[in-house]
């Protein structure tokens, strides 16, 4: 009696070919779906939703059928619409903030009058000062506002949060560090809006009443208020990059003879420093581009302090001016909020670079420049 094959190759080939002719028309569809659901937004019709349920349709019989397919195909969907989306997002603010920035050149970034600087007086060359009605914007008032406010909260947020975060890896017993971890990661997840009242209605009459302040609101307040909201982020991601550290390099430098502090200095925060580093990074970007608690805080004045170096004078932020004027804005008006979007983003894309730099030398210098 002659014995059957466990299977025959030429059914198996037909199979795989019909598995693939699916697969190929599971993606056809999806694809035509997708891409129509984006034509239709675009073109801001109702009847985007028609090919959205269709692509959610596909998806859905593709996870079913053909799971591990339709997985590979979905991660890649996400990355290529991120970077599709990021994309549009930067084209479409730079050219919304083109007519301002065609209309005032360099104005943009010039002064209303002399500014006094520690008893120098800067003398600029270009006059300028914002203004809606006349359509005349400097966002220099602006950008010192931010620039203030973040040094102040890197000031507090960068110290602190990297000695908590060494008192939290390498000194805190179990039962603190299991209580303290868990209240840090709640910290960072409070709205910003409730640390902004908070900065308003206590430090604010604090400061007004004990300083004899003129004005309610100033750069120094936002600044403390947004490095204490930095303070938990820069706690909790610093404290994994330490913990990330082998155990085997505090056992070898605890046996050359190494104290404990020692060993934090010389081993374990130079090993993390990258992670530290991004912790930092992570704390000064969150203090660029916070929005409420400067816009609670802040009296709102587009002029820059006088003297310049007065933290405790009252101006402006990028993201405050954009928080309380773009919903009466049209216009020149709210292309010069984009413009001030514009320097946000390239702001945050500065640090973004750095951020990757540091990791990068830090990696060639721990790994012995492999």
């Amino acid at each position: 009696m002659t014995e059957l094959p466990l299977f025959d190759p030429r059914t198996r080939l037909r199979r795989l070919r019909n598995v693939d002719r699916d697969i190929g028309s599971l993606g056809a569809v999806g694809g035509g779906c997708l891409l129509a659901t984006f034509i239709l937004f675009l073109l801001n019709s109702t009847l985007a939703v028609v090919p959205l349920a269709g692509f959610l349709v596909a998806s859905g019989y593709g996870w079913y059928a053909h799971q591990a397919e339709t997985a590979r195909a979905l991660t890649f969907l996400a990355t290529a619409s991120t970077i599709l989306i990021l994309g549009l997002i930067t084209v479409y603010v730079f050219i919304e903030a083109l007519p301002v920035l065609q209309r005032m050149g360099v104005r943009l970034f010039g002064f209303t009058e002399p500014v006094e600087f520690f008893g120098v007086t800067i003398i600029p060359s270009v006059e300028s000062y914002w203004s809606t009605s006349q359509h005349t914007y400097s966002l220099i008032p602006m950008i010192w506002g931010t620039f203030v406010t973040t040094l102040i909260a890197t000031a507090i947020a960068a110290p602190l949060g990297i000695a908590a975060a060494l008192f939290l890896a390498e000194i805190a017993p179990p039962l603190i560090r299991e209580t303290v971890k868990p209240g840090v990661e709640i910290l960072a997840g409070i709205p910003s809006i409730v640390y902004g009242y908070l900065g308003f209605v206590v430090l604010n009459t604090f400061l007004y009443e004990n300083l004899e302040m003129t004005n309610l609101g100033s750069l120094f307040l936002v600044g403390l208020v947004i490095g204490l909201m930095a303070l938990p982020t820069v706690v909790s991601v610093a404290d994994d990059a330490l913990t990330s550290v082998p155990d085997s390099m505090r056992d070898g430098a605890v046996a050359m003879g190494l104290t404990r502090w020692q060993t934090m200095k010389s081993i374990t925060l130079p090993a993390a420093l990258s992670g530290v580093s991004a912790a930092v990074l992570l704390g000064i970007g969150r203090a660029v581009g916070e929005t409420m608690a400067a816009t609670v805080i802040l009296g709102h004045i587009q002029k820059l302090p006088d003297p310049l170096q007065d933290v405790f004078d009252n101006t402006e932020t990028l993201t405050s001016l954009i928080a309380s004027q773009y919903g009466n804005a049209d216009g020149l008006h709210m292309n010069a909020l984009f413009t001030a979007g514009v320097v946000l983003f390239v702001t945050v894309l500065i640090l973004s670079i750095a951020a990757r730099r540091i990791e990068l030398r830090m990696d060639r210098k721990l790994g012995g420049g492999q």
